[in-house]
């Protein structure tokens, strides 16, 4: 069957080697600045062969780790959309739904590069890729121009077009997984906070999530809007190009770097702001998630690497033979457990003290070579993608090598954790690669 009938109409979709694939199929829209809603219907049958358009957005500061990631893809603030991969034989199916990662200023769900084929024919589950609304366009708009925590928003509402449509595809809407990576990873955690996402997922996968990093954000963003405010130089923030947008963008985020830590995670969901609970209510909803939801959350072994090495203490390090090296790579220990490893031990053990069940892991694969070792990123081409899509990746070392046993491995985790959750783990705490 190549069309398949959703909310709003019905869409043609590529039937194509055991798999039923939807792209860039619409589950809002939304005009700049302003709360998403339901896309609206449709008559006839609207094409979902092609890949939807990506969030406006300059270019990624992880680049030269993962390549691009925006290959072949256009752009457009219309870009609320989804695509779908399931087995053609589907019925009833776990669901897993993948939040990208790029900090909340770069990526999309409909690259090449987070194909989902593979794990939904080798794990037996649905997959569904979600792209929202990113910097500031979703995250933190200029003083007086509209509301914050869009981009959160945008991916409550895709998880709604899930629950309600993502039965036509063999899917489960009362079995989700949400699952993510870096800010995507981040997401999900804020999802888990907010009330309106109760009953939309029920298991929760965090990668290398960026955690902690709440204390001074709204002092922050205040430096941000003058920056952004001063960039626009009294244009209209609802009728600027694209262009004036992404500079004030690119001026806040500069503004953002006398905050430490914190400035490196510049646009995110801010706490007290709609859906979001107000930071006296986090532990409360914490407890409360971790009786609902089963958590798996980890991280990679040399996860700051990269962020060390973009420092320009760093790089001057770097020149430096032998010691220097030394100092970054203990530089990147340090880092990886103050951003990384530490927040996510002391989320599981929050997770358990509340009743919760979680499981951890720890992904330690490295090629031969390896500029960064097993640096933030690393697990991304064993989950999703493909070789030729990760080709350009020079986190990958000269050979492009990737593990074919590992990435087996990896995908057969984290679909039998959608399938089973925590009692399909073989130990509690993984080692990966």
């Amino acid at each position: 069957m190549r069309d398949r009938h959703i909310t709003g109409g019905t869409i043609q979709v590529e039937n194509q080697d055991g798999l039923v694939r939807a792209r860039g199929v619409r589950y809002g829209t939304a005009k700049r600045f302003a709360v998403a809603e339901p896309a609206a219907g449709w008559s006839g049958v609207r094409d979902a062969t092609q890949p939807g358009p990506a969030c406006p957005q300059r270019p990624s500061r992880l680049g030269w780790v993962t390549g691009d990631v925006l290959d072949g893809l256009s752009t457009s603030e219309n870009c609320l959309v989804l695509s779908v991969t399931a087995p053609a034989d589907a019925h009833r199916l776990p669901v897993m739904v993948w939040f990208h990662g790029g900090a909340y200023v770069a990526g999309s769900g409909e690259s090449a590069k987070y194909d989902t084929a593979s794990l939904a024919r080798s794990g037996n589950v649905v997959v569904v890729n979600v792209s929202y609304r990113l910097g500031i366009f979703g995250y933190l708009a200029p003083p007086g121009a509209g509301e914050d925590n869009l981009g959160l928003r945008d991916q409550i509402l895709a998880l709604r077009w899930v629950h309600d449509n993502i039965a036509a595809f063999g899917g489960d809407p009362a079995n989700v997984t949400a699952f993510g990576q870096s800010a995507g990873a981040h997401s999900v955690m804020s999802l888990m906070l907010c009330r309106d996402a109760v009953g939309l997922f029920h298991r929760a996968i965090l990668q290398s999530a960026p955690l902690e990093l709440d204390a001074g954000r709204d002092e922050m963003a205040q430096a941000m809007g003058v920056a952004m405010t001063t960039s626009l130089a009294g244009a209209d923030p609802a009728e600027a190009s694209l262009d004036q947008l992404l500079a004030a963008e690119g001026a806040a985020v500069a503004a953002a770097q006398g905050f430490g830590l914190l400035g490196a995670l510049a646009f995110a969901p801010r706490l007290g702001r709609t859906p979001l609970p107000a930071p006296a209510d986090v532990s409360a909803a914490v407890a409360d998630a971790a009786g609902r939801i089963e958590l798996l959350i980890g991280y990679t072994k040399d996860d700051a690497a990269p962020f060390v090495a973009m420092d320009r203490r760093g790089a001057r390090l770097n020149r430096v033979p032998v010691l220097g090296r030394l100092a970054v790579r203990a530089g990147s220990s340090m880092l990886t457990r103050r951003a990384f490893s530490g927040p996510a031990a002391r989320l599981a053990e929050a997770w358990r003290t509340h009743g919760g069940r979680v499981g951890t892991f720890r992904f330690d694969w490295a090629p031969d070579h390896a500029p960064l070792g097993a640096c933030h990123c690393m697990e991304l081409p064993f989950l999703l993608g493909s070789p030729r899509a990760w080709a350009d990746a020079p986190m990958l070392g000269p050979q492009r090598a990737i593990d074919n046993q590992l990435s087996t491995e990896i995908r057969t985790r984290w679909a039998q954790f959608a399938h089973h959750g925590i009692d399909s783990l073989p130990a509690p705490a993984l080692r990966l690669g």
